[in-house]
């Protein structure tokens, strides 16, 4: 997990994630579209394969990276445990906004079916 943790630490390998997201590249197309160095990427790129987040197959010449999110897992999993109660909170508040709305409704319904009674 400390590995992951410290891949994903840098923002120039999140961003090669995010383009690793939906498909393979090769590492041109990766250092393309970066300002910094062809080197500058390659260490980024063997930072991630260190990590077990990308893996790399040579075709012919060129070397393809595609994203293994399967080392996720345990870094997800840690993280949930300070995500899992904010997400109760916003359920639970969505459900007290629900019953107040339809508290409200039934209010104002039983006022138009029944007027005599909210005048006595």
């Amino acid at each position: 997990m400390d590995e992951v943790a410290a891949a994903i630490a840098d923002p120039v390998r999140r961003d090669i994630l995010v383009m690793l997201r939906d498909r393979r590249l090769a590492a041109g197309q990766i250092a393309d579209r970066f300002v910094i160095s062809r080197p500058a990427v390659s260490r980024h790129l063997r930072v991630l394969r260190e990590s077990g987040l990308v893996r790399d197959t040579l075709v012919g010449r060129r070397r393809l990276y595609e994203l293994d999110a399967s080392r996720f897992g345990e870094l997800v999993e840690w993280l949930g445990q300070f995500t899992a109660a904010a997400g109760w909170e916003r359920r639970l508040d969505a459900l007290e906004t629900e019953v107040h709305r339809t508290r409200r409704e039934r209010r104002r319904r039983d006022a138009t079916d029944h007027p005599q009674e909210r005048t006595a």
